[in-house]
């Protein structure tokens, strides 16, 4: 991250949640603004999304902590996260989806033809992902799967490639482990950690209908559709627990 960058990130206002700091943008066109330029020029860095579960797991283990302090943004996507920002606050922040915000950074890459490099999921998923994104106009410059077997052929692909913009779809903390590497031999570039959101742009795997997203329950769509969440889903009792108490 260059100085300018480090100056401006700065300037975004932090909450510490748990251990976690949070940078608090009012709402995704803020974030689409800081990390894409309108004169086509990109953040030099990485980010992850960050909501109560990812919260937990920051404070049971150290390792995934450190793994989340090293992304150069940490935003809010989670209802949770953003409850307490706004309760620190006393201001406007509003959650911003993952998947959405890699979506509309997309469709702002194709504005600003900023090349794209697409790294994960499985190859048929990779390839209609590649394909939907050529058609609505974004630079795409390489796609490597999610099951090669070469990390250094896959550095270089992306070296050469001339790629701004490299996203990950691995699941978490797979995904971020590997764009610390990438960055470490080209840093010039920004790094989004995006889990399972090929599988949902190219239709393979549904999102919550919209009106489940506007009250915030997708988790509990995903509930109804995946049982074996519910032990996932226990833990998050105790981090409501500690927002109520304002130990959080």
């Amino acid at each position: 991250m260059t100085n300018t960058a480090q100056h401006s990130l700065a300037a975004v206002s932090k909450v510490a949640i748990g251990p976690v700091e949070v940078s608090a943008f009012t709402d995704m066109a803020q974030l689409l603004a800081f990390i894409l330029h309108e004169d086509g020029t990109i953040f030099a860095g990485s980010a992850i999304a960050i909501n109560p579960e990812k919260i937990l797991t920051a404070m049971e283990n150290p390792a995934i902590l450190q793994v989340i302090s090293q992304a150069d943004i940490r935003y809010a996507d989670g209802i949770g996260v953003v409850k307490v920002m706004r309760k620190r606050l006393k201001r406007r922040v509003e959650r911003i989806p993952g998947c959405e915000l890699w979506q509309a950074l997309m469709l702002r890459a194709a504005k600003y033809q900023v090349p794209v490099y697409l790294v994960g999921a499985k190859p048929e998923v990779l390839a209609q992902t590649k394909a939907k994104l050529l058609a609505q106009g974004t630079k795409v410059v390489g796609a490597t799967d999610g099951y090669f077997q070469d990390e250094a052929e896959l550095i270089q692909a992306i070296q050469q490639s001339g790629a701004r913009f490299v996203s990950v779809a691995m699941g978490s903390p797979k995904q971020e482990l590997l764009i610390q590497r990438i960055q470490a031999q080209h840093p010039d570039c920004f790094y989004m950690g995006v889990g399972g959101t090929y599988d949902v742009f190219t239709g393979n795997v549904k999102r919550a209908p919209d009106l489940w997203c506007k009250l915030n329950l997708e988790w509990a769509y995903r509930l109804v559709l995946q049982p074996s969440r519910i032990g996932r889903q226990l833990r998050l009792f105790r981090y409501l627990w500690w927002y109520l108490t304002g130990k959080i």
